[in-house]
């Protein structure tokens, strides 16, 4: 079978998408609506986050039908959750002999017709693709970027695209940027007069490692932020995993990069294991055990922000909590200027300008929806501040990491986490590491399995209770309830109450996995609101 790929023109292209609710298929219908194409989509009824974004392009998803396929449609994009045998929608199009492409299919022919740079890892992800968008934000580089997940700065998007360059961008030049010389081999503005290098398009997306999706992409340059156990169904083993990611490393060119987390014992090995497939790739650490140019130093926690330093670059401020998001900000630090030095702008010391508007992406970066999201905070009865954050974490050491960036972070409060774990393979493959995550937790709710479209609850002889009965061993205070909504009554009655001196800041309440538990934060908040409305409401 010939390999199929977009036209070189979209505009006017009718294109359907089938999954668009899914986040990379937003997030991908978002940069084809930019090219003039018209879009037209199809998935499930309920309403996603996803949906604000789509309805801010005018798409109004309806439901999986053959008759969505209609004449006008040229070309189909489908997410690996559909099948083509099964998805009606899909099944027509078969039969209308249309050409179709997988949303990674899609990212693979982005890629090719750029400079393309993935961000991959068990963890980390879409954050570090955030970060890195949110700088390049600042840089004189024509970029686009995409991550899994609306990001804060993107101004509420998944993508962000830039057609600043060297030559239309003042603000970002290096102070001494004073010559003019019109000779070959001169500058202008202080750059090299050859700007070809930096009016190239630089692409930056998140790619995913299950079933190798991320094997269709064309890296010049990889961040791989961690490798461990995952994607069970996919990846009985570990070194089913690991053996993917080092594929994907040797997918560089020569001469490409892979910018790998050094403090990762899983990237650390991947790494190593590449290194002796490819040298001619250039392999670059990041990180407190990273030896060269961009070695991680912690700083103090300020009043919401913390500090931090890469060798070298300079120091920084981050304005979301966690160390493993400092990892991700400096692997964003650490692509970037490796696209300056691409692009003919690096050089160490780094011009002061250019780091000030590195400093100030990193700054502006407050996190993307559903990772470490601040969904609001109110008052309770009891004058006590409670303050709601969702979060996506939905692997063991996700949660570990994040709750423990939270207790550092949220001095003084009772932590509250509501987890639901997601995929029944992954939470029997790590139950006891599941059990032992919530250290940093002060409460624990549990509740049923959120399970994946591509398993069936059947096979599997666990459920949520058996995750329940092994925390209960460990932890004090674990509560599980099966269905969602019915924790509220119980969650409610606490949030309402005095939380005591032992936690004189009031409460943090965490909703945690990739499953629809952050529908119990929402509605515990707006219960709350509801009492602080009665209580300004006159009393007759």
């Amino acid at each position: 079978m010939s390999k199929v790929n977009l036209p070189p023109d979209l505009n006017g292209v009718h294109i359907h998408f089938v999954g668009i609710k899914g986040t990379g298929m937003t997030a991908l219908a978002e940069i084809i609506h930019g090219s003039g194409a018209v879009i037209t989509g199809s998935d499930v009824s309920e309403r996603f986050y996803t949906d604000d974004i789509l309805d801010r392009l005018h798409i109004k998803p309806v439901p999986f039908s053959d008759k969505n396929i209609t004449d006008d449609v040229s070309f189909v994009i489908y997410s690996s959750a559909y099948d083509p045998l099964k998805n009606p929608d899909l099944k027509e199009a078969v039969k209308r002999k249309l050409p179709l492409m997988l949303y990674s299919q899609v990212l693979g022919c982005l890629s090719e017709n750029a400079y393309g740079c993935a961000v991959c890892g068990v963890h980390g992800k879409t954050t570090t693709t955030g970060l890195a968008g949110t700088i390049l934000m600042q840089l004189p580089l024509a970029s686009q970027v995409l991550a899994g997940s609306e990001i804060t700065s993107f101004g509420g998007k998944c993508t962000f695209t830039s057609q600043r360059t060297r030559s239309s961008t003042k603000e970002c030049l290096p102070a001494a940027a004073a010559s003019t010389d019109g000779a070959a081999g001169g500058t202008t503005n202080g750059f090299p007069q050859d700007v070809s290098q930096a009016e190239k398009k630089y692409f930056v997306a998140e790619t995913c490692e299950y079933q190798r999706h991320f094997m269709d992409f064309s890296p010049k340059k990889i961040i791989l932020t961690s490798v461990e156990s995952d994607h069970q169904d996919f990846y009985p083993t570990y070194e089913d995993i690991l053996n993917a990611f080092v594929d994907f490393i040797c997918k560089l060119p020569a001469g490409g990069q892979l910018i790998y987390c050094a403090d990762d014992k899983g990237a650390a090995s991947a790494a190593l294991i590449a290194k002796e497939r490819r040298p001619d790739i250039e392999f670059i650490p990041y990180g407190e055990k990273a030896v060269g140019g961009y070695r991680l130093s912690f700083g103090d926690l300020g009043d919401g922000y913390r500090n931090f330093t890469v060798e070298g670059i300079g120091d920084f401020k981050l304005y979301v909590p966690g160390k493993h998001l400092v990892l991700n900000a400096s692997a964003a630090i650490a692509l970037c200027c490796e696209l300056l030095k691409d692009a003919g702008l690096f050089s160490r010391p780094l011009p002061e300008n250019l780091f000030l508007s590195i400093a100030k992406g990193v700054s502006n970066f407050t996190g993307g929806r559903r990772r470490s999201e601040i969904v609001g905070s109110v008052k309770n009865k009891a004058g006590n501040s409670v303050i709601f954050i969702d979060d996506y974490g939905h692997h063991p050491t996700a949660i570990k990491t994040t709750l423990a960036g939270y207790r550092e972070f949220y001095k003084g409060r009772k932590i509250i986490v509501d987890f639901m774990s997601h995929t029944y393979s992954r939470t029997a493959a790590l139950l006891d590491d599941f059990a032992s995550s919530f250290d940093s937790a002060d409460e624990i709710v549990l509740h049923k399995i959120y399970a994946s479209a591509r398993e069936n609850s059947k096979d599997f002889i666990l459920d949520g209770m058996n995750l329940y009965t092994l925390a209960a061993k460990k932890y004090k205070k674990v509560y599980y309830f099966r269905e969602i909504l019915d924790a509220a009554p119980f969650l409610l009655e606490e949030l309402r109450s005095d939380s005591g001196k032992e936690y004189p800041s009031g409460y943090l309440f965490v909703t945690m996995g990739a499953g629809d538990n952050w529908k119990i934060g929402k509605k515990l908040l707006e219960d709350l609101r509801g009492d602080a409305a009665d209580s300004m409401s006159p009393k007759y």
